[in-house]
C-alpha cells in the first residue's frame, strides 16, 4: 500500500476550521483524499476552512461529500475507525497509530481512515462498519484529542510507514556510521598514533576495541568520523615535527 491508497474520512465533522486543519495535516504528510460523511457542504464555512487550510486548499477543494459513512466507503477495501472506548457493540482489540500504519503497508488495495464527530467521535453503527479500530494512547486525566491533532498523528505514522520520508530526505539527516566505517575509523586514529611512536608497548588491540565500541556507541556520522580523524592526523604531523 502506497500513501496515495489511503483516504481520510471524516464522519459528521461539526467545525469548519477542523476540517480545515484536517486538509492542512494531511498535505503536510503527503495525504489528498478526503471524504466527508453525513455533514453537506453547504453546511460549512468555506472561508474558515481555506484559513485553517492555509496552502492545503487544494485537499478542500478536492474533498467528496457523502450522505452517509456507508457511501463514503465506496471502492475501500478496508475501514479503520478510530476510537478509544471499548465495549459490547465495539472492537475489542485495537492497534496504535504506528501499529496500523506498519499492519496496512503490507496490505494490497485501498484503506479509509475513519474519524468521528469532534465532540461524539464514533457512533457503534458506524464503528460496525470498519474492520478494524485504532486508538492514539492518551492521558487518562485528558484522553479526547483535537480532530486536526489526531489526523495529524496518523498521518505522520502512515507518512514514516509507507515511504514518504524516503521519498522526501530532509538535509543534514543523521546517519550513523556503519561497522565498515567504524573499524575504518578505528584504524586511522589508531594509526596516527602508532605514527608518533605511542604504542612502544603492547596494548593497540586492547585501544581499537576502546576505540570501536566508544564510536559505535556514539553513533557518529560520516562527516564527524572524518572530522575526528583529521584531528588524530594532524597532532601526528605536529608531533612528528
Amino acid at each position: 500500500m502506497n500513501l496515495e491508497d489511503v483516504v481520510i474520512v471524516l464522519s459528521r465533522p461539526g467545525g469548519s476550521g477542523n476540517v480545515g486543519a484536517v486538509c492542512r495535516a494531511m498535505k503536510n504528510m503527503g495525504l489528498s483524499r478526503l471524504r466527508i460523511a453525513g455533514t453537506p457542504k453547504s453546511s460549512l464555512n468555506g472561508e474558515e476552512a481555506l484559513e485553517r487550510a492555509v496552502h492545503a486548499a487544494d485537499v478542500w477543494e478536492e474533498a467528496r461529500f457523502f450522505g452517509t459513512l456507508e457511501e463514503a466507503a465506496e471502492g475501500c477495501t478496508l475501514l479503520a475507525g478510530t476510537t478509544r472506548r471499548r465495549g459490547r457493540l465495539r472492537k475489542h482489540v485495537s492497534l496504535d497509530p504506528r501499529e496500523l500504519a506498519l499492519w496496512l503497508r503490507e496490505k494490497p488495495g485501498t484503506a479509509a481512515l475513519v474519524f468521528g464527530n469532534e465532540r461524539t467521535g464514533l457512533e457503534e453503527d458506524e464503528l460496525g462498519l470498519c474492520g478494524i479500530a485504532s486508538h492514539i494512547p492518551a492521558s487518562d486525566a485528558f484522553p479526547s484529542l483535537n480532530l486536526s491533532h489526531a489526523v495529524q498523528i496518523y498521518a505522520y505514522e502512515l507518512f514514516r510507514a509507507l515511504g514518504g520520508a524516503e521519498k522526501n530526505p530532509v538535509k543534514g539527516a543523521w546517519v550513523p556510521l556503519t561497522q565498515g566505517e567504524t573499524g575504518e575509523l578505528t584504524d586511522a586514529i589508531t594509526g596516527s598514533l602508532a605514527s608518533i611512536g605511542f604504542y612502544r608497548h603492547p596494548g593497540r588491540e586492547r585501544q581499537e576495541r576502546f576505540f570501536r565500541d566508544l564510536i559505535s556507541r556514539a553513533g557518529l556520522t560520516e562527516r564527524e568520523g572524518r572530522y575526528l580523524a583529521d584531528i588524530f592526523a594532524k597532532t601526528a604531523r605536529i608531533c612528528r615535527k
